[in-house]
């Protein structure tokens, strides 16, 4: 449960905000040639920037609403593209029509490397290859996914769309990376992750009554700007009304609704898209395994956020694990399996279930990565249980928190949202080392206004300066060469510009140290 429509007061103070390292003047350029307006922000140098940026931003942000707000008259593509999942040498491309119509997608190297710099062939790009063609049906929701393989690795690919024959054109590119071929070669790659939580779309007749819950959705041209390696987007990814709650229809209206929203078209296709859910995009407020279109909302969810594994026999459910260079990433399902938040206290009271538990268990004695994220859609480390939050299943959590320890598994990192507020929390388990959760809410929806007296205003293991009352999204930069790799978690404002910014070295996260 958000906290955002209960609370009310004051914005907590917070750091000066201060730009990011400005892109070379290479890479800028080609970033302009690619996304024009969207990325007009980024090109300035940093002591330019923190004079102007004040009076650039509103240029910016209509720009951006412009570009995204006038499709081609007569487009039949409602939303996407999307690059979902990528790896070696394959990656995911969905989209959705407004129709019924073919759907032809033809991809190739990208010579110019004009995508944020990435590798291409350094010269002119390669020819086109043509994807099997694809036709769009009402009863599939009109979406098509292309899984593309066959490609190679480290290299970024430009694509074009034609819907029944014709041309789709954008005034941003249309491209995909793979992941690089690093191991037994270099150190790991640099790697950029986006993550946020809790976006709103407005439809007033369907809304609560009062002020609009979803505002300030020019964030969006900021994230678009940014082009990480990867996004997750960690819960309430759309926001399901009591107008849909008890009808697959309804269920399938608001993702449907939430996704072709024009201004978030450029965001979409700035970058490769991952996935877990929380109440909002599951069912109602609070929700849990009781509801009874769980399984209606997961065959959505998954039509929406395709991947190459959602689940596990015999367990179905959003939870789903790859890999990002030496980093492992657990998406895990918070709502499938979730006994009630007044299930009696007992070790039958999870929020994962005993299936899923275990999954993830074998995954992390398993893993070889430096890192391993574990993506939920509740605060991990957060014990004050006021609202939702993993510490209200204490039993369950302290199963996994123990299992960290005893196994000795170093390099895991929490990343979370729903609690319309960013912010860092650690704690450090007896006999283990420091473990952090990377909150990061909310992208468009309302904003928790804490007051002083609330025992969530001085949360006790909250990393001091980094709690944040305003529409924002995080990153989390992981770099260094392989025995030194340090990751740095920056939570950013709706401008783009850097609000608080923490480094952990991956050495700190070790069991060897106790």
């Amino acid at each position: 449960m958000s906290d955002a429509r209960r609370d009310s007061g004051r914005n907590h103070p917070r750091l000066e905000p201060r730009r990011l390292p400005a892109r070379s003047l290479k890479s800028a350029l080609l970033l302009t040639s690619s996304i024009a307006a969207v990325t007009l922000f980024a090109l300035l140098p940093a002591s330019a920037a923190r004079a102007q940026f004040a009076t650039a931003t509103p240029a910016v942000n209509s720009l951006v609403a412009a570009i995204a707000a006038t499709p081609a008259e007569g487009d039949l593509l409602a939303a996407g593209p999307m690059p979902a999942g990528a790896a070696l040498r394959s990656a995911t491309i969905w989209l959705q029509t407004k129709q019924a119509c073919s759907v032809e997608l033809r991809y190739g190297i990208d010579g110019s490397g004009s995508a944020a710099g990435e590798t291409g062939t350094g010269g002119a790009s390669a020819p086109m290859i043509a994807a099997p063609a694809q036709a769009t049906t009402l009863a599939g929701e009109h979406i098509a996914v292309f899984e593309l393989d066959d490609l190679e690795p480290g290299t970024t690919y430009r694509y074009e769309l034609r819907l029944d024959g014709a041309l789709v054109e954008r005034p941003y590119p249309f491209t995909f990376k793979t992941q690089p071929l690093w191991e037994w070669r270099t150190d790991p790659p640099t790697v950029t992750v986006m993550i946020g939580s809790c976006f709103y779309v407005n439809e007033e007749q369907y809304d609560r009554p009062g002020k609009p819950y979803g505002s300030e959705h020019e964030i969006l041209g900021p994230m678009a700007a940014v082009r990480p390696d990867l996004m997750i987007w960690l819960g309430d990814n759309t926001y399901l009304r009591e107008v849909d709650y008890f009808s697959p229809g309804g269920i399938r209206g608001r993702y449907r609704h939430t996704r072709s929203f024009p201004g978030l078209q450029p965001f979409l296709a700035s970058t490769h898209h991952y996935a877990t859910w929380d109440d909002h995009d599951f069912g109602p407020n609070d929700s849990d395994g009781s509801y009874p279109l769980k399984a209606q909302a997961l065959e959505t969810f998954s039509r929406y956020w395709p991947a190459p594994n959602h689940g596990v026999e015999g367990a179905p459910g959003v939870f789903q694990r790859f890999r990002w260079a030496d980093i492992d990433f657990f998406l895990l399902d918070d709502r499938y399996h979730r006994k009630p938040n007044r299930w009696p206290a007992g070790p039958d009271k999870r929020m994962l279930g005993l299936a899923q538990m275990n999954w993830l268990k074998e995954g992390l004695v398993s893993s070889d990565a430096t890192w391993k994220v574990v993506a939920l859609g509740n605060q991990v480390l957060n014990d004050v249980g006021r609202f939702e939050t993993f510490g209200r299943y204490p039993e369950e959590r302290k199963e996994l928190l123990d299992w960290i320890v005893g196994q000795k598994i170093d390099g895991v990192v929490f990343i979370s949202g729903d609690r319309h507020r960013s912010e860092l929390t650690r704690v450090e388990p007896p006999g283990g080392y420091p473990l952090y959760d990377f909150t990061s809410s909310s992208i468009t929806a309302g904003i928790a206004n804490l007051k002083e007296d609330d025992a969530e205003w001085s949360l006790p293991n909250r990393v001091e300066g980094t709690l944040l009352l305003e529409h924002s999204f995080g990153l989390m930069r992981f770099s260094g060469p392989r025995k030194e790799r340090v990751v740095t978690f920056s939570a950013m404002g709706k401008d783009g510009t850097l609000r608080w910014e923490r480094s952990v070295a991956r050495t700190e996260l070790s069991s060897a140290k106790n």
